[in-house]
């Protein structure tokens, strides 16, 4: 056996085994298909009860008939929990670099210049290095390998910060965290987009991007209380404790990891999965009109510059994250004077428990009607509000204190673009594993020198420029999420798309031999072309 071979089996992929494999599946009747997967199929004359139907405006597996149910909360328990959790810790370490340098880095290293915005240039900078290449990297080594490898690397040198004496040794460290976690966030999206559906995934991938705030908001709590606690413990600052305790929580979570992550359904190979569960995946997937995942090469790549789909996308993503300005909320706070370290620390979360109501909410609701871009909107008209509102500065107390709260409520942008490109874009994984990684590499490129520019850390709490420039971004943003809305739809009408029982836009051949048993409750697949092409051309 050759290296690469060893190499594909122990870390990789046999694309030529998922290729068989998923010709098998797809050749299966429904017959075969209710055989095969009796043990997850559910009758149907299921009613849920008044209380499941209750519960389930809030979250769906509570309508599920059981099997269903017991097979979604499977995924629930694995994937979405580590998902959140692998995500909390990263933004964890993430965020404490502001927290530690309002509680005493700042005085200690004497970081009295532009340090504290070069802290996050460096990040943005190995975020940006790695962000593309982990892409192609996950097309080649599992997510299950290399994500919570990662993170391991990443927890140890969190805990290195703890020895800084000055910047440079922070720089450097920024800098490494920054590639390590460049696989994080476009790889769960890929995975979560690849074992949910339209009816399921913006919950979840709200969820998952909402562990920012819940990560923002343990930060804050946690500064409080190591400050409180351990400062001057053992001879360390209670911010240098902050780093050693959160590279330590990463280290668990890390390890849970290679049992937790899923990988693809055609090539998943975790033991919380029966094997009749990973097709049964394959074939949920295939029914919706998702696309397993295939080799990415250069060409591939390039074909995908070529197109409009990458661009369309990449502006309101990049946009969104220059025009958030959560992070010099707690400069104004503490320029007030008025305010302990600890209260500094702790007024934010506020905001992002907020952001995590907001975020659910536009989910929730997306879910429940189908539709994505609408409740994007309304988070870019948050966004707007609230920079709007700072650039005039001058204003009450409280207004200024809701300027800062706007941004938090708009947050689930990123949560929607990445549901509504999964579902848009479903005929091409690898792509929808590009869009965030590409998306994030405009925007923390931009970010690696604009703060320095329009945010000069002097001039804090009160800029010239920033809240006025953001602001006008705020309305290109919105403008180019219409034209993502236009493009999408006009590339359906192009290639003769249909919208499917999932309300999903696929090509007319595509909807053959899809149903998952021969009394699954819909329409014949004669039945479903009727109504699906008479929907478009009521769309069109």
């Amino acid at each position: 056996m050759g290296f690469m071979q060893t190499f594909n089996k122990l870390f990789g992929y046999n694309r030529e085994d998922e290729q068989r494999r998923l010709a098998e599946l797809r050749a299966l009747t429904a017959e075969e298909k209710a055989e095969r997967f009796a043990d997850l199929i559910d009758k149907d004359d299921f009613e849920p009860s008044k209380m499941a139907l209750f519960f389930g405006q809030f979250w769906d597996t509570f309508k599920k008939p059981p099997r269903q149910r017991k097979y979604v909360q499977k995924l629930d328990l694995n994937i979405l929990i580590y998902s959140l959790l692998s995500f909390f810790i990263k933004t964890l370490d993430n965020s404490n670099i502001s927290n530690a340098f309002v509680s005493g880095m700042k005085e200690d290293l004497s970081l009295y210049g532009q340090e504290r915005n070069l802290f996050t240039t460096f990040f943005n900078v190995g975020y940006i290095v790695g962000l593309v290449p982990s892409q192609f990297v996950l097309n080649r080594v599992r997510p299950s390998i290399w994500i919570p490898t990662c993170e391991l690397v990443w927890s140890g040198l969190v805990m290195i910060m703890a020895a800084a004496q000055g910047p440079n040794l922070l720089y450097a460290m920024r800098f490494l965290l920054g590639v390590l976690e460049s696989c994080a966030y476009p790889g769960f999206a890929l995975v979560l987009g690849s074992w949910y559906r339209p009816d399921e995934l913006a919950k979840r991938m709200t969820m998952y991007d909402s562990a920012w705030s819940i990560a923002y908001m343990f930060s804050g709590y946690i500064q409080a209380g190591v400050y409180t606690s351990m400062n001057g413990l053992a001879g360390l600052a209670g911010w240098r404790w902050l780093f050693i305790i959160d590279g330590l929580i990463g280290v668990p979570i890390g390890l849970l990891g290679y049992y937790s992550v899923a990988d693809f359904p055609i090539n998943s190979r975790v033991r919380w999965l029966s094997q009749a569960e990973k097709d049964f995946s394959v074939v949920r997937m295939e029914e919706i009109g998702r696309r397993a995942p295939k080799k990415l090469t250069v060409k591939r790549f390039f074909n995908i510059l070529k197109s409009w789909r990458p661009y369309a996308f990449v502006v309101p993503w990049a946009l969104f994250s220059i025009c958030d300005t959560t992070n010099y909320w707690n400069l104004w706070l503490k320029d007030l004077g008025i305010y302990s370290v600890q209260q500094i620390n702790l007024i934010p979360t506020g905001g992002y428990a907020l952001g995590l109501v907001a975020g659910y909410t536009y989910a929730n609701f997306s879910d429940r009607v189908g539709t994505r871009w609408p409740f994007i909107m309304i988070a870019v008209l948050f966004t707007f509000i609230g920079n709007l509102l700072l650039a005039i500065w001058n204003i009450p107390f409280g207004l200024k204190f809701f300027a800062f709260l706007c941004p938090m409520i708009g947050y689930p942008l990123w949560s929607l673009m990445l549901t509504w490109s999964a579902e848009v874009f479903q005929d091409d994984s690898e792509l929808r594993g590009l869009l965030p990684a590409m998306g994030s590499t405009i925007s923390y490129a931009i970010q690696a020198w604009l703060p320095l520019l329009i945010f000069p850390t002097p001039e804090a709490p009160v800029y010239k420029i920033g809240y006025k420039l953001t602001t006008a971004l705020t309305v290109v943003e919105g403008s180019s999420i219409m034209f993502f809305l236009y493009m999408s739809r006009r590339e359906q009408k192009q290639r003769g798309m249909v919208i499917n029982k999932f309300g999903l836009a696929v090509m007319a051949e595509d909807l053959e031999g899809l149903e998952l048993s021969p009394a699954s409750g819909t329409a014949s697949i004669e039945e479903k072309n009727r109504t699906e092409i008479g929907a478009v051309e009521k769309q069109q």
